[in-house]
């Protein structure tokens, strides 16, 4: 199994897991786990996905998904790929 951390950050506003959501699904990209929290009006969620079945390159995906947070609903989307998440965040 291929994994991916997709984190996505900014403002809360109404449609933003649906949207992330839909474009996940449209990809063929599983969702494993997800996490997320608004405080203050500050919308934060965590999503560990499988990337196995992914359908576009890698890059491909996780550009779209950048461009959908910034010019659809505002947010910040990141997305990483498990080990290089792993490895940047290692003690």
């Amino acid at each position: 199994m291929q994994r991916a951390i997709i984190t996505v950050v900014g403002k809360d506003t109404v449609g933003i897991i649906a949207r992330v959501c839909t474009y996940l699904a449209q990809h063929k990209i599983n969702i494993l786990d997800i996490s997320q929290t608004i405080v203050q009006g500050y919308f934060n969620m965590m999503m560990i996905v499988d990337i196995s079945a992914l359908d576009v390159p890698f890059g491909e995906m996780s550009s779209e998904l950048s461009e959908i947070g910034e010019k659809e609903i505002g947010v910040q989307i990141k997305c990483q790929k498990e080990d290089i998440f792993d490895a940047m965040h290692r003690v």
